[in-house]
């Protein structure tokens, strides 16, 4: 039992940074002009990056553990969610982050303000993705 309770609260941190960045911090900093919304975003992305990346990776992990310890599909497939957040940041935000820390703030402008527009959509999905592991994870434990 502890140690599914330690899969759902590393889900639910996830979930909650997640869930903060896209409901909280990016619409705020929208509100920024140009320069000083990408001049924000920088290093907000470069310290959440570490933060979020270990959790998806330390939860999902300890997911597949709970699956195999524990028994039930609910664990595999909440590990597998919350997985999900790597090949699709890799391979669906990573273009977009890589452009928005290539333009210096000086040079911002509507296609900057249009990328992270975009980024704040797809990060949306990494909200969702966090939300549903924590939820199975939630429903894995309370059916034990």
């Amino acid at each position: 039992m502890a140690f599914g309770l330690a899969v759902l609260i590393f889900a639910t941190l996830f979930a909650g940074a997640a869930l903060y960045i896209s409901l909280v911090e990016h619409p705020a900093r929208l509100g920024l002009h140009d320069a000083a919304l990408l001049a924000q975003w920088q290093p907000s992305y470069n310290r959440a990056l570490p933060i979020q990346a270990g959790l998806a990776v330390v939860g999902s992990l300890a997911g597949i553990l709970a699956w195999y310890s524990l028994g039930g599909w609910p664990w595999l497939i909440g590990s597998v969610v919350l997985a999900a957040n790597w090949p699709f940041t890799l391979l669906g935000i990573m273009p977009t982050n890589k452009r928005l820390m290539a333009t210096r703030p000086q040079d911002a402008g509507p296609e900057s303000r249009a990328l992270l527009l975009k980024w704040g959509n797809l990060h949306a999905v990494r909200s969702a993705l966090g939300t549903a592991a924590t939820l199975i994870f939630a429903a894995a434990l309370l059916s034990r």
